[in-house]
């Protein structure tokens, strides 16, 4: 299974929590120390798990809007985007719960006009003013069909660290890797207004495969 680049720190820290704990937990429970090992087995094993990347094969795109993460769509509304767009937007909003692959994807193919991150609070992920409050960061691209597309990824409740790699002028090819989110988190898809939506709310996605919206070509 092949790991994502920012797992390192955080394995080195489980491997060596695992070790010790183990250890004493043998030392101390003698023959019972597999009530403690089991289970901080499987912890450790969902480590793994969560920084996993599996292997997908990523379509060309020009008016497909794509998932940009695995998880479930909690929203899909009318809204004032204020940051960038600075007036109406449909806003798609996608949950991922810690079991989900973190990988955060482009949702459309064009070129990166704008990028910032902004530090906040930790509501839960779900929660709708979390879109503006929490720890954050906005990306938005200029798509092939001409259209000014901003997407989010936001902290949740636990999840303390997003990266996002892309810089302002990068080419964006939807369905390709740009951040990641550690543990549980959204992202929000900011799109215009006459844009065709093909998700519904509580739709399960696949980052990089699945199609959420149709954007008209101009």
């Amino acid at each position: 299974m092949k790991l994502h680049r920012e797992s390192k720190g955080t394995i080195t820290v489980a491997t060596i929590l695992f070790i010790i704990l183990g250890a004493l937990a043998i030392y101390f429970l003698e023959m019972w120390s597999l009530v403690i090992i089991l289970p901080l087995l499987v912890i450790y094993s969902l480590v793994f798990w969560f920084f996993r990347v599996p292997n997908r094969e990523i379509l060309d795109h020009k008016e497909n809007v794509i998932a940009p993460v695995d998880g479930k769509v909690v929203m899909i509304k009318e809204v004032e985007e204020d940051e960038f767009i600075k007036g109406k937007a449909i806003q798609v909003s996608i949950f991922m719960s810690p079991l989900n692959v973190h990988i955060c994807r482009y949702p459309v193919s064009g070129n990166v006009i704008y990028k910032k991150y902004h530090p906040g609070k930790y509501l839960v992920a779900w929660h709708e003013k979390s879109s503006t409050e929490n720890e954050r960061t906005t990306v938005a691209v200029e798509s092939l069909t001409n259209h000014k597309v901003v997407f989010r990824q936001i902290a949740g409740y636990v999840a303390r660290r997003i990266v996002f790699y892309c810089n302002e002028g990068d080419t964006a090819k939807a369905g390709h890797e740009f951040g990641f989110i550690k543990f549980g988190s959204r992202m929000d898809v900011f799109l215009p207004l006459d844009t065709e939506i093909v998700c519904k709310i509580g739709d399960i996605t696949k980052g990089g495969l699945d199609v959420i919206a149709r954007m008209k070509d101009e």
